[in-house]
């Protein structure tokens, strides 16, 4: 194949990832909004994509180049290494949608990575310094946002003791800033795992020299996140608006602002995070700061086995993609 072939089927490879991303993700932000009847369905998931949209371009490329430069030594990204990770990373949210499971994009985007490069050139190559970046974003963010939201509850709380059911009204006026700071926040953060292979792959086929992101790379990964948001993953918006317990204005308040100031902090830092961990621990975190008994747990178990899989399961799939792949594109 020639590299102008190949570098078309890399970022049509991309950008459904991408696209699947914000399908898949939008339940993180939108969720609670419904659930508490703060917005109507379809108002709040085009304020989402908007948000979303304008995210890459407000928040910078930090974890663009963390996922681009820092996971693995530049010299065993190949092409077939990109398109494998995307691949496999790109099925796995097919198959937790289609089950309601809110799992990780991230998750299974390192993981594909990690299976591919691994099968390719040895685990030598992984470098374990990015690797602690990632890993540490990827899994104290959730701790976090469970703390943070527990934190942001009670204050919450404290400060409307008293309030007549009038409090309601405001709740749910305040969750239209709230929301479009998260979600921001995730185009700023998800939005970049597309640039960064994208600009992989640019490098490898050698479109450029250095790793750095155009701008037009930042404009169809914007774009592609933003429409997938749009279209909305209404299987994983019921999970999480409805089945961890009942939500109230208020508590869709305090998740989505615990939510962004997590995922904010994180893509400014550079650090890859998973908006649906992060949402789905607030939400915890909020409701188990009212009262823990309200809280079904039993449904995060679910959650959290995906959690668990997600990176082995999407990592011995790209592995299994990686030859095939390697055949067909020719080297």
């Amino acid at each position: 194949m020639t590299s102008l072939t190949l570098l078309i089927i890399l970022l049509v490879l991309a950008l459904v990832f991408d696209f699947l991303n914000g399908f898949h993700d939008s339940a993180n932000i939108v969720a609670t909004m419904i659930s508490s009847r703060a917005m109507t369905p379809r108002a709040a998931l085009t304020i989402v994509a908007l948000a979303e949209f304008a995210g890459p371009f407000l928040l910078g490329v930090a974890v663009a180049k963390t996922i681009g430069s820092e996971v693995a030594a530049p010299e065993s990204i190949t092409i077939a290494v990109v398109m494998a990770a995307l691949v496999s990373a790109s099925l796995w949210n097919l198959i937790t949608w289609y089950f309601g499971i809110p799992s990780s994009s991230s998750h299974a985007l390192i993981g594909g990575i990690l299976g591919a490069v691994t099968i390719g050139s040895g685990f030598e190559v992984v470098r374990l310094e990015g690797m602690y970046k990632v890993g540490l974003a990827l899994f104290t963010s959730p701790i976090i946002g469970f703390a943070i939201g527990m934190v942001i509850m009670r204050i919450t709380l404290w400060l409307s003791q008293g309030a007549t059911p009038k409090a309601n009204i405001f709740f749910k006026k305040i969750q239209i800033p709230t929301a479009i700071v998260l979600a921001l926040s995730h185009g700023g953060n998800d939005a970049q795992k597309t640039m960064g292979m994208m600009t992989m792959g640019l490098v490898i086929l050698g479109y450029q020299d250095t790793f750095h992101v155009p701008v037009w790379v930042i404009l169809l990964s914007a774009t592609a996140i933003a429409a997938g948001t749009a279209t909305g993953g209404w299987r994983i918006i019921h999970t999480l608006g409805g089945k961890f317990y009942r939500i109230r204005p208020i508590h869709s308040f305090t998740s989505q602002l615990t939510s962004g100031i997590v995922v904010l902090t994180a893509s400014l830092l550079g650090g890859p995070v998973s908006t649906t961990q992060v949402v789905s621990s607030a939400i915890l975190g909020v409701g188990a700061a009212e009262r823990r008994n309200q809280v079904r747990w039993g449904v995060m178990n679910d959650i959290l086995v995906a959690w668990l899989l997600t990176v082995p399961a999407s990592g011995l799939v790209a592995a299994l993609l990686y030859y095939p792949i390697k055949f067909i594109v020719g080297g």
